[in-house]
């Protein structure tokens, strides 16, 4: 069984390596941005592809939408640090079959791969239980946003300026800029505290 893995830390790759290296049955392949990855993909053509949401360049949503685009019988596992139930519902949106977080049980990570790589979906109890009782006014809300538009909404709301942002995010100052310029023609906002409040009051963690 051939995996790929997409992102952009290679300490994050190195454990992906470590965690799955017991299996023998699960050859591992790596790319650590949305060009590499999808060259990858069609030349490697992986049973399973786990994906980051946030990418240098392209979002891992939007790569997965490209890597469907290209094979629609593709395999997905958006695989993220952020624990938000409207991280996942995007996912699900854009086609992934699995959801789960950086911070999981190394056993749960491998147990999402062998359930997708056999055509199951794959949601945390938890993260099920999240979804089910999110706010469909919240989730109506945050339908317009993409994946870095979301993540930059939600480490505004945790104090972060926009320099810091561009850090975390691995993009510019000039793209955080361009974002929020964008977040706040959507959101209907006129400052940058005003996309806190937003952030805030729609419980973006």
């Amino acid at each position: 069984m051939r995996i790929l893995i997409v992102d952009d830390h290679p300490v994050i790759l190195s454990g992906c390596r470590a965690m799955l290296s017991p299996h023998s049955d699960i050859d591992v392949i790596d790319a650590l941005d949305s060009t590499q990855a999808f060259d990858t993909y069609v030349e490697m053509r992986p049973d399973v592809a786990v994906i980051d949401v946030n990418l240098p360049g392209m979002s891992g949503f939007a790569l997965t939408r490209r890597i469907l685009d290209f094979d629609p019988q593709a395999r997905i596992i958006i695989f993220t640090m952020n624990d938000d139930p409207i991280f996942a519902a995007r996912a699900i949106e854009n086609g992934a079959k699995g959801y789960i977080g950086k911070c999981e049980d190394p056993a749960r990570f491998v147990a999402a791969i062998r359930a997708v790589a056999t055509g199951q979906t794959f949601l945390l109890p938890e993260m099920a239980q999240k979804l089910a009782f999110l706010d469909p006014g919240r989730r109506d809300f945050l339908t317009g946003l993409n994946a870095r538009e979301l993540e930059i909404l939600r480490l505004l709301r945790s104090g972060k300026s926009m320099a810091e942002i561009a850090g975390i995010i691995n993009v510019s100052y000039k793209t955080v800029a361009n974002c929020c310029a964008v977040l706040k023609r959507k959101l209907g906002a006129r400052t940058p505290l005003d996309l806190v409040r937003i952030a805030v009051e729609n419980k973006l963690a």
